[in-house]
């Protein structure tokens, strides 16, 4: 299988990802552990599976990936370096409104449905990213593919690194 793009909205995280205070609560060690598991996840795509893909990126992910700890921030950055960047589309911010208005995601979100909206304006078939709570969330996947229907957008198949990953012994 071969595509024309995929938005790599891997490395937006801006928290720090090493050297964190490890948590006394049970809730914040799952948490911990999930997020390690699909971080593992995440290299593992990019090692074997970003090599078959067109990667392409917006300035948004440019610019969160900057943020937060220096060392982090720099690693994110690397990653980066030969991912093409998607030119910026006038009709962004339109999109982002509608994506706001429409519940999909909260107006503090807002940075989330840019990437979302900057993703499908520039044709991407794939959005990967590790954001399950207002990108990658299932439940919202209906009312964004309405919403791209009705503005007769191209939709996109947002999905995780674990997602886009198969299973270790597939063949195909």
């Amino acid at each position: 299988m071969t595509l024309e793009n995929v938005f790599d909205a891997l490395f937006c995280s801006s928290s720090s990802e090493e050297g964190d205070e490890p948590s006394r609560e049970p809730e914040h060690s799952f948490a911990r552990q999930l997020k390690s598991e699909s971080s593992v996840r995440a290299r593992l795509w990019l090692a074997f599976e970003a090599p078959k893909y067109r990667l392409v990126t917006s300035q948004f992910v440019i610019d969160e990936a900057s943020r937060g700890d220096p060392d982090a921030a720099k690693r994110r950055l690397n990653a980066l370096e030969n991912v093409g960047l998607l030119l910026p589309d006038p009709e962004i911010e339109a999109i982002v409104d509608k994506i706001v208005l429409g519940c999909m995601m909260p107006p503090k979100a807002k940075l989330d449905a840019l990437h979302v909206a900057s993703a499908v304006l520039a044709g991407v078939e794939y959005l990967l990213t590790q954001n399950c709570r207002h990108i990658a969330n299932a439940t919202e996947h209906p009312r964004l593919y309405r919403l791209l229907d009705d503005l007769q957008l191209p939709r996109i198949l947002v999905c995780t690194p674990a997602q886009f990953l198969g299973a270790p012994d597939d063949d195909i």
